[in-house]
């Protein structure tokens, strides 16, 4: 298992938009788990299910687009979470120093969305409620590749009891993490059991960051 740690990319800004979204990930995931009656009974009430998206109709409290926003704040789960915060907390401050704070909000929302619906579209008839801000954070590293492909990602090896710390270029960390994201969803696509996690989520928010962080980048103003 590779788990990435820290970037050697500098900052020139805080990224507040960052620490934001990671501190309101974690109010949910706490008011979700600790204060809640029945978290699952949100995560039904709340979450965006791939049917109600694709047919525009729903017994949900609120519209489904809208439960595409909830669902980008909510998580099954420490692991699920904590992950999650790790790879936005690594990737997106460089990304938000970039783009400025409103347009990293907007990029990040707009990854999440398009992320939602690359999954309803592989599974149309499914009403299984899809939370977590994995997509998102996916449009996050598609950005991150293209934008600094030579950073250096400090990473930590875990193999059993065996811990390496080595550092990497994002280009292989993150070109590692893709393939493993299209492997797994050609998977599941033969195999509808291994279907339990929203790959195409994770690709389609790759690939939305990936063609559109250029548009969202500021363009530097050309000087007399």
């Amino acid at each position: 298992m590779l788990i990435p740690y820290k970037d050697d990319h500098p900052l020139k800004t805080v990224p507040a938009v960052t620490l934001l979204i990671i501190a309101v990930n974690f109010y949910v995931y706490i008011h979700l788990f600790f204060f809640s009656h029945s978290g699952k009974d949100l995560f039904a009430e709340y979450g965006a299910i791939p049917y109600n998206i694709m047919n525009h109709e729903s017994a949900q409290p609120v519209n489904p687009a809208v439960t595409i926003l909830f669902s980008m704040f909510m998580h099954n789960g420490f692991l699920h979470v904590i992950g999650n915060m790790i790879y936005l907390w690594i990737f997106s401050n460089s990304i938000e120093d970039k783009l400025g704070h409103l347009r990293f909000l907007l990029f990040y929302l707009f990854c999440g969305f398009i992320s939602v619906y690359s999954y309803a579209l592989t599974v149309p008839g499914s009403v299984r409620p899809m939370i977590g801000a994995s997509g998102a954070v996916s449009g996050v590293l598609g950005a991150y590749i293209l934008l600094y492909p030579k950073a250096k990602i400090h990473t930590i090896l875990c193999l059993g009891v065996y811990r390496k710390k080595f550092k990497s270029p994002a280009t292989i960390l993150i070109g590692l993490w893709a393939g493993v994201q299209l492997l797994n969803g050609a998977i599941s696509l033969i195999f509808k059991e291994y279907n339990n996690i929203a790959w195409f989520a994770h690709l389609g928010g790759f690939l939305a960051g990936l063609a559109s962080i250029k548009l969202w980048a500021p363009q530097a103003k050309d000087e007399d």
